[in-house]
């Protein structure tokens, strides 16, 4: 595969993870996600999808892409003020 397809291709999945295709908001939290899909992955996990891929990186961003990969996004809370604070 030559670079300018394993450019094309790597773009098409952040093409895919974007806001308007699912709930990922940003390319960060796609890589947070592919990178922990990555871990568990190595550790022993089962793809969630047929790839023609063996290697992990690869499958994971698929997977994200695909919206396979659940996630939460926590709550901020703030904290209360103090009284007579400025």
């Amino acid at each position: 595969m030559n670079e300018l397809n394993l450019f094309s291709r790597h773009l098409e999945v952040f093409e895919l993870a974007s806001p308007s295709h699912g709930s990922i908001d940003s390319k960060f939290r796609f890589i947070i996600l592919a990178a922990r899909r990555t871990r568990q992955l190595q550790g022993g996990s089962r793809p969630m999808l047929t790839s023609q891929s063996k290697k992990f990186t690869t499958i994971a961003r698929e997977e994200v892409a695909a919206g396979l990969v659940k996630f939460e996004i926590p709550e901020v809370v703030k904290p209360p003020k103090k009284r007579g604070a400025k």
